[in-house]
């Protein structure tokens, strides 16, 4: 197992590269993918390498519920361990979990509360509600999935940019955004260092649907008109409800994105590009991330599980 195992907990730093360079460089859908997948994995990895330094890091402490066998010095021989290092694991993987507990159930909560403010309600997929606030935002889950905006924000935009505005929240919907948005975060509580791609996803997934919303209404500079005024009236709306839902990333940024010419449809960049050196190398740090954790867990199983008596 040796220092392979510690390799999960900084890879992560090989993904940093790509976050940015997907954003500017791959179709925001193929970004959105790749950097929720490339997060989700390492994430995972590093919890697991966490829980094995963990357990052989502490077989030896008085009053571990581990089997006697576990701390015997032939297995401690044979199986690389410290146990500095094992205790900092047991305080850092409470935090993990903690983390990510809050972050679903938050996640759970605010959708909870959402589809309860809309009792009452006619059952459309469009929820107008009389607010002064204006905001919307995609609800997904309960019995239908919906779009819900208020009567101050359709009152600030011009028949066409409504259309874009739906087009937008509908396209959240349709792909299953929030469930990448949820994927991201939750990877960013298991490890600080994919933070940088939890803030990419956030914006590849807003500029997923302002493409999709593009195509829709068949004019890019109308969906950055209405993403412009929307944002400009939104500014310093209470956004309770959108916690879950909604990201709505560099405005400025979608704006200049919608105003240039459409991203290409190519899903993998070419190696020879900087954005394919990125690409490939967030694979490999990806791979290299799995393969040690299996590699470490599948060594601990055997020889604990060799050591441990019946």
């Amino acid at each position: 197992m040796g220092w392979f195992v510690f390799l999960p907990l900084v890879l992560p730093l090989t993904a940093w590269p790509i976050a940015r360079l997907a954003e500017q460089h791959l179709h925001p859908r193929a970004a959105t993918r790749l950097l929720t997948g490339v997060a989700a994995v390492m994430a995972i990895c590093s919890t697991v390498c966490l829980a094995l330094v963990m357990v052989v890091g502490t077989a030896q402490l008085p009053g571990n519920p581990l089997p006697d066998g576990w701390s015997d010095p032939e297995v401690r021989a044979a199986v690389p361990y410290d146990e500095v290092a094992g205790k900092a694991a047991i305080p850092a993987l409470c935090v993990v979990l903690v983390a990510c507990g809050r972050t679903l159930w938050r996640h759970v909560t605010v959708r909870r509360r959402a589809h309860r403010a809309l009792t009452g309600m006619p059952g459309t997929e469009v929820a107008v509600l009389p607010d002064e606030a204006p905001y919307a935002y995609a609800l997904p889950g309960g019995r239908r999935d919906r779009v819900v905006v208020t009567t101050a924000l359709l009152d600030c935009l011009e028949p066409a940019e409504r259309r874009a505005l739906f087009a937008h929240e509908r396209a959240h919907l349709a792909a299953r955004h929030h469930r990448f948005l949820l994927a991201v975060r939750l990877a960013a509580r298991a490890n600080p260092f994919l933070r940088p791609l939890s803030t990419a996803v956030a914006y590849t997934a807003e500029r997923w649907a302002d493409e999709d919303a593009a195509r829709t209404v068949g004019s890019r500079r109308i969906v950055a008109r209405a993403i412009g005024k929307a944002a400009l009236v939104s500014r310093g709306t209470p956004v309770a409800t959108l916690a879950g839902f909604a990201a709505p990333g560099p405005v400025p940024r979608r704006v200049a994105a919608l105003l240039g010419p459409a991203p290409a449809g190519r899903s993998w960049p070419s190696v020879f590009t900087t954005a394919g050196l990125a690409a490939w190398g967030a694979a490999a740090g990806t791979a290299v991330s799995a393969m040690s954790s299996a590699n470490s867990a599948v060594t601990m199983y055997f020889i604990l599980h060799a050591a441990t008596p019946f």
